[in-house]
């Protein structure tokens, strides 16, 4: 058999014994860092289909280094599938995900469609790996990005410490917006730089920047920061700071945990931070915590002040892990922690979490 032949029937045995999956959304934002993450994961799968909407079908798209083609959104595209990964938005994902679980396959949505669902888990594999496998509807949900970033880490010190309140202000970057919120902050950008009395008079960023009437924010972000992310709900509320109290409480399991976030706009590209008060049941010194974030997997303690170490936006962007500094105890508040937390909203934030969901599923098929 020639080395051609050879490779051939390789690549036939693969597809054979191991699980297809598909990538809906395959052209997009999170899709496109979706491909690179695959790329360097685990080889759990065998097919790997790529799905999108019918403009861009027929593109050409490179996945664990074979180029494959895209296809258009249709039920047909999910037959042999076992487990498919939606990267879109929601009321796309509210359409396909029930049509693709439908067809057999397990559907991992990334939207916000079915985080809620009581019969949908929402599952962060460092906090309930389990849950994944109860999914009467065939659906398994991806958490919003802001709570993503900080769930490994208060995952980990709710299993030691019992976690009982959360305080949460975040500083959002403009991609947890989708492709039109960096391209805005770039806009504005080139229209105030190097005007160095920027700041110095009431509204003069306002009249620099383009009409907002184009901005997916309700203010300028270039020289500013935007308390306002998502849409507003009851009682003056926005929707990213709900998500975080009621996605945190499925997650963790606790269903009475008090939880108020202020979710804030920076202009950052990519990477969410976020500065967490944490309130436990059992006492937790610092030394205590340090010891179990720095022995979860997924968790990078940055944490030397003195030193200038503690992570940032600028040193996280494109890693996988989230990191912690900042690490202290609470003045006045008992059994308290406070810390800084920083994770990439479009890998561990949506993408990496999706394919590791993805790679629980797969073990099944395996099993």
């Amino acid at each position: 058999m020639t080395d051609q032949r050879q490779h051939a029937a390789e690549e036939n045995d693969r597809a054979v014994n191991k699980p297809t999956l598909a990538v809906v959304g395959a052209t997009g934002a999170v899709g496109t860092v979706m491909l690179d993450i695959l790329s360097n994961r685990p080889d759990v799968w065998g097919e790997i289909r790529l799905i999108a909407s019918a403009r861009s079908a027929g593109k050409k798209l490179v996945v664990r280094g074979r180029e494959v083609e895209v296809i258009a959104l249709s039920p047909e595209a999910f037959d042999g599938v076992d487990v498919a990964m939606f990267d879109v938005p929601d009321e796309v994902s509210a359409e396909w995900a029930p049509i693709a679980a439908s067809r057999g396959a397990v559907a991992v949505d990334n939207s916000g469609a079915f985080r809620m669902d009581p019969d949908v888990p929402l599952v962060v594999p460092e906090c309930n790996a389990e849950q994944a496998r109860e999914r009467p509807k065939g659906i398994i949900a991806n958490p919003n990005c802001t709570t993503l970033s900080m769930m490994a880490a208060l995952g980990a010190l709710h299993r030691e410490f019992g976690l009982r309140e959360l305080v949460v202000a975040s500083y959002q970057a403009v991609s947890g917006a989708g492709v039109a919120g960096p391209e805005r902050l770039y806009d504005e950008i080139a229209a105030v730089a190097g005007n160095r009395t920027i700041g110095t008079v009431a509204g003069d960023v306002r009249k620099a920047v383009p009409d907002l009437v184009d901005s997916p924010f309700p203010a300028p972000l270039a020289f500013n920061v935007v308390p306002a992310a998502g849409s507003l709900k009851e009682d003056g509320w926005f929707s990213e700071e709900l998500k975080v109290r009621n996605e945190s409480r499925k997650i963790l399991g606790i269903p009475d945990l008090k939880v108020s976030a202020t979710c804030v706009r920076v202009p950052v590209v990519t990477t969410h931070s976020l500065a967490v008060h944490a309130t436990f049941e059992r006492p937790v010194t610092v030394e205590q915590a340090r010891a179990v974030l720095e022995a979860a997997p997924t968790v990078v303690v940055l944490d030397d002040p003195a030193n200038n170490v503690f992570p940032t936006p600028a040193d996280v962007v494109g890693t996988d892990p989230t990191y912690v500094g900042r690490l202290r105890q609470a003045l006045d508040f008992p059994n308290t922690l406070d810390m800084f937390v920083c994770g990439d909203n479009l890998r561990k934030g949506a993408a990496l979490n999706t394919a590791e969901i993805a790679e629980l599923v797969a073990t099944e098929f395996s099993a």
